[in-house]
This record gives structure tokens, sequence and C-alpha cells, in this order.
């Protein structure tokens, strides 16, 4: 099966302001692109592009073109749409698309039997009758109506938030989107309990004079359509690649010896960072043949209990239940090799016996690795003080003089 990788960057389109050069509007009218098969060659302009592998590859004889495309709207929306006319539509194309009522405005992601693969993938069935259709290429109309919409969606999410902490809710509205045609806006929330809003969304129709729908989200859906920076210092990983959320729980912490402090371990979203998985089945592995962190040996100076295990190094620490300060350093193999001896209740004379075997008689050297001799051989060299020839003469005579 066709496998390929899926970026979400946001795009507004026709903000020029946000685009890199290579992505503006060509003479036609029509979106030149990066020429990267539909991703963006900096990654800075869009969001949910998609990189079509398939694009410079010829369909086989007889064999027609998918009829269905993946259209992407404001922030990590996507919906797949039928073709049922064959417009010819590439990547980066502004389409108008089937609504519940009226028309909606979208950006064409992904086409060809890419768009079969992320089907398969989100379960929707290529049969299904229901899907919505594609009307056409929007026009330069449909785009200025679309815009100007845009530009009042943050006008009216102050004035929304304004009016749910007048009513005194529970809620915080997070984003604002706006259908194509300007008909109906969506209000994405979030909660922790129910929130009865009927009275919001009398209020917010009565002043804005739009039809209003309210959508629940999560707190890791908001932070992934509202994007940002990590503590990492990169984009969010939910806002730029990461399209599934698989639960994150403190034991991903505790695998790989993390401190459990809430500050450093959770996300923009207020819960733990997603990316505490991304390394947690390599020490899972590492942890198979790794004696417990529990481990107990016992010696015929006292029970020594295990204070610190580095993976890595594949070395323990022990200490005596009388001496708790003072550390001894034992390798993996060796404390398999002890525990196995008191399972036959038999004990080890002390640890010392065992960690005087992996100290490291060699001193460290330390090199000139990149040629510096000293780090202030740039610097000037300081001018001595010299002395007036007056002041000189003067000190003499008075010498002299004194000497007399």
């Amino acid at each position: 099966m066709f496998c390929f990788l899926q970026l979400i960057l946001e795009t507004p389109i026709k903000i020029q302001n946000m685009a890199c050069s290579s992505c503006s509007t060509g003479k036609d009218g029509q979106p030149r692109g990066c020429k990267n098969n539909g991703t963006c060659g900096t990654d800075g302009c869009n969001k949910l592009t998609v990189f079509d592998w398939l694009s410079n590859m010829s369909l086989p004889n007889g064999q027609t073109p998918f009829d269905c495309v993946e259209v992407r709207f404001k922030n990590s929306r996507k919906e797949f749409y039928r073709n049922p006319e064959n417009i010819p539509l590439c990547i980066g194309d502004v389409v108008a698309t089937q609504a519940k009522s009226g028309h909606d405005v979208g950006v064409v992601t992904l086409t060809g039997e890419l768009v079969r693969v992320q089907m398969k993938r989100k379960k929707v069935s290529p049969d299904d009758k229901t899907l919505p259709k594609i009307y056409r290429k929007a026009s330069q109309r449909d785009i200025d109506i679309w815009q100007k919409c845009r530009d009042r969606e943050e006008e009216i999410k102050k004035r929304s938030r304004e009016i749910a902490i007048a009513l005194k809710l529970e809620m915080k509205l997070s984003d604002v989107e706006f259908q194509g045609d300007g008909s109906k806006a969506t209000f994405y929330y979030t909660a922790e309990d129910r929130v009865d809003f009927r009275q919001l969304i009398k209020d917010m129709a009565k002043a804005f004079g739009i039809r209003i729908e309210m959508r629940q989200i999560g707190y890791r859906q908001e932070a992934q359509r509202l994007g940002g920076i990590g503590s990492c210092g990169r984009e969010l990983c939910c806002s730029t690649w990461l399209s599934d959320f698989r639960s994150v729980s403190t034991a991903s912490a505790r695998y790989q010896q993390l401190a459990l402090n809430p500050q450093k371990l959770a996300g923009q979203c207020g819960k733990l960072k997603c990316c505490l998985n991304y390394e947690l089945d390599m020490y899972l592995e590492a942890l198979q043949d790794f004696p417990p962190q529990d481990s107990k040996i016992m010696t015929k100076k006292g029970l020594a209990f295990c204070q610190k295990a580095d993976i890595f190094k594949e070395t323990l620490w022990f200490s005596y239940k009388d001496d708790p300060a003072t550390w001894h350093a034992l390798s993996k193999e060796q404390v398999l090799e002890i525990l196995e001896l008191n399972k036959n209740n038999e004990k080890i004379d002390s640890l010392e016996d065992y960690a005087n075997d992996n100290v490291d008689e060699e001193k460290a050297t330390f090199e000139n690795v990149v040629g510096q001799d000293s780090l202030t051989r740039f610097d000037r060299p300081k001018k001595k003080k010299r002395r007036n020839n007056k002041n000189r003469r003067k000190s003499k005579s008075k010498a002299s003089s004194n000497a007399k």
C-alpha cells in the first residue's frame, strides 16, 4: 500500500504577507506553488499540506482518475468531496464545495490515488454516495466574499467572548470559522463540564445577524487548530505533522526516568506532551532485560538498595541501608549475577568488591582539538604605561639632592 507523510501547516489564501515568495499568485490568477509536489518548500505558509509523491506518475492504461479530492478549510479541518463533473483540479486550487445550506470555500490539498488511501485511513468509504460535491472552481467573487468574512472573525471572536463572560458561562471560545458564503459561523469552544449555551446562541445571532453553530473540542484539538511554539523551540507537533493523538500517561515519564514536574511535562494544551511517547518503545525494549528499579541485594555487610539506574550506560548505583549516602556503581551483568546468587540463598561479601572492578584508573587527558592556544589570543596586548621625561628628571634631581 501507499505510504505518505502528512504535514500540518497553515496557509491563509490570498494573504501574501504570510506566504513565501514562491507561493504567490501567478499571472493567470492561479497559485504558483513551490513546484514541490504540493508542499511548501519552506514550510512557512501552509497548513495540512501533503507531499504528493505520485504526482509525476501516470495512471495505467484504461484506469480513470479517482473522483474524490481532499479539501482543507480553516486551520486543521479537512473534508473529502466528490468531483462528479471531473473538473481538472490540482493541489492549491480554491474550490466552492457543497454545504448543508449554501456553499463553502476551501483549498484542494490532495488529489488522485492518495485520496483513496487517506479515506481508508480515516475510515471513510470511497463508495459512499452521501459524500458532498464540488460545485466549481471558486470565482473571484467567491474569494472576495470569503476573505471579507475571514476578516470579521477576530472581531466576532472578541465580542462573543464578552457575551459569554456576561452570561457567566464556564467555557472558552477558542476559534471562529465562517462558511464560505458568509451565512453561518462555527464557534469552537472548550469546557470541563456541560454548558447550556442556548441564551448565548440567541445573543450572538442577534448581535451578528448570522446562523450560529457551537462545536466542542478537546484541549489537544484546540492546540492543533491554533498552533504555537513548543518548549523545544519548534512548532507544535500537533499543528505540523501529528494527526492522531495517542493517550499519554505519567508511566511514560517514569519509564524514561523523568522528574514528574507538571510544568515541564505539560504542553500548551495543559495535557502531557505527546513527545513523551516518541522514545517510549526504545526504553521499554531496553528495560526488558534490565534489573527492576526496586532491586535489593543481600550482602554480608547488610542489605543494599538501588538508588539510581542509567539505561544507556547499563549501570546501577546501590547503597547500604545503614549508609545511604555512599553509592556503589555496578554494571547490569553484575547485578543480575548477584540477584541470581541471592535467589540461591548466597550472599556476596560486599558491594565494594564488585564496584572496584568498574573503576577506570585512566586519567582524563585534555587535548587542544580545535587548535586554540588561548581564548584571548585575538585580544590586543595592553600597552605599558610610560612616565613623562619631566617626571623622571624631577625624581632624579630629588634623589641627588637628598644624597648630598
